[in-house]
């Protein structure tokens, strides 16, 4: 992922009025980010004063795409496969988000929903190392078909709340 600004993340968002993009809280890291850029598929954060808000910016096209996300209230304790990253050993912690689509969607209550490790570490676990599991296969190419794989899935969630289709 590029590096981006402060600005360019907050001009980014595409599901925000002016007035919300202007007031969203910044990952805390941002300033210390450096090298980890290249390592982030997508730039996520839950808002440390509303642990029901958070953030994502997906690159799509090589243009961030900012999304505003609600979590889901939840009820009871469950494992769930994360639908960005997919991976099969990291099932707790992920909750449904729902975006406001962009546009006149939006503004009619459309909205989308996904399921997201609630800290947004997908990066990490698509490349973690493959398990016994998951022997037999070449590890460079795994850890490489995952990283695709997790940004062909987030920047298709983050087209289909800006195109609102």
């Amino acid at each position: 992922m590029k590096p981006l600004t402060e600005q360019e993340i907050r001009a980014s968002f595409i599901n925000a009025s002016r007035r919300e993009a202007k007031l969203a809280s910044l990952p805390p890291e941002l300033d210390r980010l450096g090298d980890r850029w290249e390592s982030l598929d997508y730039l996520g954060w839950t808002d440390r004063s509303n642990q029901q808000r958070a953030y994502a910016v997906v690159p799509v096209d090589d243009q961030p795409v900012g999304i505003l996300l609600r979590a889901s209230e939840r009820t009871r304790k469950a494992s769930a496969m994360c639908a960005w990253c997919e991976d099969v050993m990291a099932t707790s912690d992920v909750a449904l988000f729902t975006a406001r689509r962009a546009g006149a969607a939006g503004r009619e209550g459309n909205s989308l929903g996904t399921l997201v490790h609630t800290d947004f570490s997908c990066s990490t676990h698509v490349r973690r190392l493959p398990s016994s599991l998951e022997g037999g296969l070449d590890p460079v190419a795994l850890v490489g078909r995952r990283v695709g794989e997790l940004r062909a899935r987030s920047s298709a969630f983050a087209r289909r709340v800006r195109d609102g289709s």
